[in-house]
């Protein structure tokens, strides 16, 4: 779950038990105010009537010791007199108590105020209630309005909760992208700041900049390092090779020491070759080479093809060149010529006797691919994720294999901007996709 999702609902949650918690706070304090409110009212309904004990309409009831009674119209008050045991020594406490009541077959519930007082050295029990239908239908009210609140504030919260940490975590993905994701070579690694007011995101964006100039600095090292040893190497191993082949021109040469010398020059020929290979990779890599020329892909695929011919006729193999499109691209055409060469190479290298080579293009959108395919040996998918590697070599019997063919293809895709992708299936075959960027 991305960190923005996981602040908003961490914020909506927090903020959903903060309007529950209210809503609820307010439902219990409305009924306490109202029940105190109804309390205070009754009291003053109390002294009111105590006071008009003298009327003529309640003193004669009291006078006969009957049962005073008074409802209003609507059954929504009552007053009611009745004669109590006698008790000298009243107070003036009084009791509240929510009762149902009936009048006239309508039955309400009332908050009923009890209190016992003596007139005329008779004991009285007073009740004054009122009904508290209103506070529920009130409650009933601010219950479902509470809830509408909830509802709508949740939403709310969620979608402005969203807003508000995609706005905040901007920088931070922007950082993510721009300095990592999209980072293929330290040496073209973006060090400029992204724009940001957060403290924690500005120390993220120098410690991935501080941390990608190390891995700058040792690239370059490493690079140079391999250039320089590469390049002091091819001077002793020609002078070798000079010297073997001179010996080898003698005459007493014995036919034993001759096979011996030549096993060495093949020897040393091959170890040339995988310097030449790790050189053109250090060139490529430091940009060595311009990109000047109009390479047109379909001339090389067709050079390349008779270049190779005798080795695919060697293994039988028939290879199909279905290129319908004359597309250019601007760049190195010797690095281009590497590259398919390399690849084609491959697709004959590994092959099967008489196995196919089928070369199709496509151009869709403006973007052009060109998709190599072959029947030979496949890989499984650990060797495709070491394919580029360099000296990944796989287990066949093909003795001149130094594995650095498809490091040099990573290399000059790299550096062409040329997307370069793998399929395989053991056994069955390859399939290796070149994506060229429009704007070459």
């Amino acid at each position: 779950m991305k960190l923005q999702v996981k602040l908003a609902l961490y914020n909506t949650l927090t903020k959903v038990a903060i309007i529950l918690f209210t809503g609820l706070l307010i439902l219990l304090s409305i009924e306490k105010i109202s029940y105190n409110h109804i309390e205070v009212r009754l009291e003053n309904d109390k002294r009111e009537t105590l006071r008009d004990l003298s009327s003529n309409e309640i003193s004669h009831y009291l006078n006969s010791q009957k049962v005073y009674t008074d409802y209003n119209i609507l059954k929504e008050e009552f007053i009611i007199i009745r004669p109590a045991k006698y008790n000298p020594k009243t107070t003036s406490e009084v009791k509240f108590t929510t009762e149902t009541r009936g009048a006239d077959q309508n039955e309400q519930t009332y908050r009923i105020l009890s209190h016992y007082f003596n007139f005329k050295e008779h004991t009285y029990r007073l009740e004054i209630g009122v009904a508290i239908e209103s506070v529920e239908e009130l409650k009933s009210i601010i219950k479902k309005f509470t809830l509408v609140v909830l509802v709508i504030a949740l939403a709310l919260t969620l979608v402005s909760d969203l807003i508000f940490t995609k706005f905040l975590l901007a920088p931070f993905y922007k950082i993510i992208d721009r300095k990592l994701i999209k980072v293929n070579d330290p040496m073209n690694f973006d060090y400029e700041k992204v724009k940001t007011t957060t403290q924690d995101f500005e120390m993220l964006d120098d410690s991935i900049s501080s941390l990608m100039k190390k891995i700058s600095n040792l690239f370059i090292l490493e690079k140079q390092f391999i250039a320089n040893v590469s390049h002091e190497l091819l001077t002793p191993i020609s002078i070798i090779s000079s010297r073997l082949e001179n010996i080898l021109l003698q005459e007493d040469l014995s036919e034993g020491s001759e096979n011996k010398m030549h096993a060495s020059l093949k020897t040393l020929n091959r170890l040339k070759s995988i310097i030449n290979s790790l050189l053109l990779i250090s060139k490529v890599e430091n940009n060595q080479f311009d990109k000047t020329d109009m390479v047109m892909i379909a001339g090389v695929i067709k050079e390349i093809h008779e270049e190779l011919e005798d080795r695919m006729d060697e293994k039988e193999l028939k290879f199909t060149n279905h290129i319908k499109y004359i597309y250019s691209i601007k760049g190195n055409r010797p690095l281009i010529h590497t590259l398919l060469y390399n690849i084609i190479n491959n697709s004959i290298k590994y092959n099967n006797i008489k196995g196919t080579i089928t070369i199709n293009d496509e151009l869709a959108d403006d973007i052009y691919s060109i998709i190599i395919a072959d029947t030979g040996a496949g890989m499984d998918e650990r060797q495709i994720e070491n394919a580029f590697n360099r000296f990944e070599k796989f287990d066949t019997d093909e003795k001149e294999s130094y594995g650095l063919g498809l490091a040099i293809v990573k290399s000059i895709t790299a550096f062409h901007n040329i997307k370069v992708k793998i399929s395989s299936i053991k056994d069955k075959g390859t399939i290796v996709k070149l994506t060229f960027n429009h704007e070459g």
